[in-house]
C-alpha cells in the first residue's frame, strides 16, 4: 500500500535542490486516507467519485450472518422471509404455528398474532408490496410517512399533535380508506390530527376544515372559508366546496365506446416480469387513457418498463426489451414521458429558460431604443454569457460562502440581489401595452400571471406563459431556478413546454401521476389542458 523512497528534489526554475524521504501511497490507500479525513459534505463529494457501493459478497445483501441464515421454518430461512412482499409474508406467517411441534404452538400463535396486528395497518395503508429488507432510504416520501403512521398507531400514544403533510399523495382510493381508519384510531386514543391535504375523500372525514386561498403565491395567504364539511359546502367563497358536495362542472365529454378505437390502436404483448403476469394490452390512439390500480399492482412495470421502452425500440428499429413479446403502434412517431423528475441540472436553468420565453424576451429588449443607443445585441441580455450579467455571481444569482466548521451556505448575490444582472441592465426599459416600462430583471422577478400582463405586446411569450398559468403555475416567478421546483411543479412545467410546441406529429404522451398534490380545481384545469 505504501513505499518509502529517498529522493533528490530539484524544483523547476530554481537552482535550489534538496534530498527528501518521501512516502508513495497506492491509489487505494490514497482514497482510504482521504476518506478518513473527510469532515464535511464538500469533502465527501471529492472522494465519492472514487468509491463504489456493491452488494456484500458474504451475506449477498441480506444483512444476516451465516449462523442467522442457517435455521429454517417450513424450509425457509430468515433472509428469504425478509425478501418476501408483506402480503405474501402474512400468508406464510398464518401457516407457521401449525408447522411447529405442539409444545411450541401457543408461543408461536402469540408471536404471529402480534405480527398480524402490526402488518394489518401496513396492508390497510397500501404497503403490502414492500418487503422487510427494503432499505428505508429507498422509500418514497409517501411510503415513509405511512410507515410512521402505522408505528404511531401501534405505540398507542395519547395527547400528541400529529401533523400529516398530504398523506393521500399517490394513494389509491382503496388505500385512502385505510388511512382514514388510522387517523380515527389516533383521535380515539386522545390525540389531535392536523392534516394538510386537498383530497376530497379525506376532507369529508374532517371535524373542521380551514381553507386557504383564494389562489396561489402572492394571491393566496388568506383564510377564505372555515367550518364543518356542511358549512364549507354551503360557503360560496370556498373553492373546494363544490367538489365536496359532488357538483363540479363536467370537464370533458367521454368518447362513446363504439367509436373508441376509430383512430387506431396500440397493441402490446408482454411476458411475465416482476409481479406482472403475461398481458395483452389494447390502447386506443387519439384518446385519453388512464392506467390505474392500487400501489404495487404493476402500473409502472406495464407502462414505464414495458410500453415506453418497447415503443421507443419499435420507432428506432432496435431490439425490444426481453420481457416484451410484440408491439404494434402504426402512425406513432415518438413517445414522451412527462414525469416528476427534477428539470434543469443547475441554478442557471430557470422557469423562463425552460419555458422558452427568455430568448424572446432578450430579442424584445434588444429592439428597444435604450438598447440600440447603447449598441446592445440580444446576446448581451443573457445572464449566462452576456456582458450584462452580474460580474459578482457570474449570472447565477447566488454566491457560496465557506463557513468554517459548517457546510457551505448559498446566499443571494449581494451585488445584484439575486437578479443575475449587472446594474446597467436597469437602464434598459421595454414598454408594455399598459403604458408601463419594465427592465428585464423586473420581468424575471414577476410571477407568470403578472408577466402575462407586462408582456401583453409579445404574443409568443404570452402564448407560452398562458399555458403555465392554465396549469395552475401562475405563482412561479420567471427567474425561479427549476432545480428548486417540487416534483409536481416540474412535471407541469414540462407539460406546458410540450403543449407550447404545438407539435403536429403523432406522439404518445405518458404522464406519470400528474395529479399528485393537486387541488381538485387544478385537476379540472389539467384535464381541460389534456383535452385541448
Amino acid at each position: 500500500p505504501m513505499v518509502k523512497k529517498h529522493i533528490f528534489y530539484h524544483p523547476k526554475g530554481s537552482n535550489d535542490a534538496a534530498e527528501l524521504d518521501f512516502t508513495y501511497f497506492s491509489a487505494v490507500k490514497t482514497v482510504e486516507n482521504a476518506l478518513a479525513k473527510v469532515k464535511d459534505e464538500s469533502g465527501m463529494k471529492r472522494v465519492e467519485r472514487f468509491l463504489r457501493l456493491d452488494v456484500c459478497p458474504d451475506c449477498r445483501g441480506s444483512r444476516f450472518s451465516e449462523a442467522a441464515r442457517a435455521p429454517k421454518i417450513m424450509g425457509v430461512s430468515i433472509d428469504e422471509v425478509s425478501r418476501m412482499p408483506l402480503v405474501d409474508l402474512c400468508a406464510w406467517v398464518d401457516r407457521v404455528p401449525a408447522s411447529l411441534p405442539p409444545e411450541m404452538r401457543a408461543m408461536a400463535e402469540c408471536l404471529c398474532e402480534a405480527f398480524r396486528h402490526t402488518a394489518a395497518r401496513l396492508l390497510d395503508l397500501g404497503l403490502g408490496y414492500l418487503s422487510l429488507d427494503r432499505a428505508a432510504s429507498t422509500l418514497s416520501t409517501g411510503e415513509r410517512q405511512r410507515m410512521q403512521l402505522a408505528r404511531a398507531v401501534r405505540n398507542r400514544t395519547t395527547g400528541v399533535l400529529y401533523v400529516l403533510d398530504e398523506p393521500s399523495i399517490g394513494l389509491h382510493p382503496a388505500n385512502v380508506e385505510g388511512l382514514k381508519a388510522v387517523m380515527h384510531d389516533l383521535v380515539a386514543d386522545g390525540n389531535t390530527v392536523l392534516l394538510v391535504d386537498h383530497d376530497v375523500d379525506i376532507l369529508r372525514e374532517a371535524d373542521r376544515i380551514i381553507e386557504m386561498g383564494p389562489k396561489a403565491g402572492r394571491e393566496g395567504g388568506r383564510v377564505i372559508a372555515e367550518g364543518s364539511v356542511g358549512e364549507i359546502e354551503a360557503n360560496s367563497d370556498s373553492m373546494i366546496g363544490p367538489y365536496l358536495s359532488g357538483r363540479p362542472a363536467v370537464v370533458r365529454t367521454k368518447t362513446p365506446r363504439d367509436s373508441l378505437f376509430e383512430h387506431g390502436e396500440i397493441l402490446l404483448e408482454t411476458k411475465a416480469v416482476h409481479t406482472v403476469k403475461p398481458l395483452s394490452v389494447r390502447i386506443p390512439k387519439g384518446r385519453f387513457t388512464v392506467v390505474t390500480g392500487v400501489s404495487g399492482s404493476g402500473k409502472t412495470t406495464l407502462v414505464l418498463e414495458s410500453l415506453l421502452p418497447a415503443l421507443r425500440a419499435a420507432i428506432d428499429g432496435t431490439a425490444l426489451p426481453a420481457h416484451v413479446g410484440s408491439i404494434s403502434a402504426q402512425g406513432i412517431r415518438q413517445a414522451k414521458l412527462i414525469d416528476a423528475t427534477p428539470i434543469g441540472v443547475n441554478v442557471r436553468s430557470t422557469v423562463a429558460t425552460y419555458a422558452n420565453v427568455h430568448d424572446d424576451l432578450r430579442k424584445a429588449f434588444a429592439k428597444t431604443p435604450d438598447a440600440k443607443a447603447a449598441g446592445m445585441k440580444a446576446g448581451d441580455f443573457s445572464y449566462n454569457t452576456g456582458r450584462l450579467r452580474c460580474p459578482e455571481c457570474d449570472g447565477t444569482g447566488s454566491i457560496s460562502l465557506d463557513v468554517q466548521f459548517l457546510p457551505d451556505v448559498d446566499i443571494p448575490c449581494p451585488e445584484c440581489r439575486g437578479t443575475r444582472y449587472a446594474k446597467e441592465m436597469q437602464s434598459v426599459l421595454c414598454a408594455s401595452g399598459g403604458g408601463n416600462k419594465y427592465s428585464l430583471p423586473d420581468i424575471m422577478a414577476m410571477s407568470v400571471t403578472a408577466a402575462l400582463e407586462a408582456c401583453r405586446d409579445m404574443p409568443l411569450v404570452c402564448q407560452r406563459l398562458r399555458v403555465l398559468d392554465d396549469l395552475g403555475l401562475g405563482y412561479l416567478t420567471l427567474g425561479e431556478a427549476t432545480p428548486g421546483l417540487s416534483g409536481g411543479e416540474a412535471q407541469r412545467v414540462k407539460l406546458a413546454t410540450e403543449l407550447a410546441k404545438r407539435s403536429t406529429s403523432r406522439t404518445l404522451y405518458v404522464l406519470d401521476e400528474p395529479t399528485t398534490g393537486l387541488h381538485s380545481h387544478d385537476v379540472a384545469k389539467l384535464i381541460g389542458i389534456l383535452s385541448r
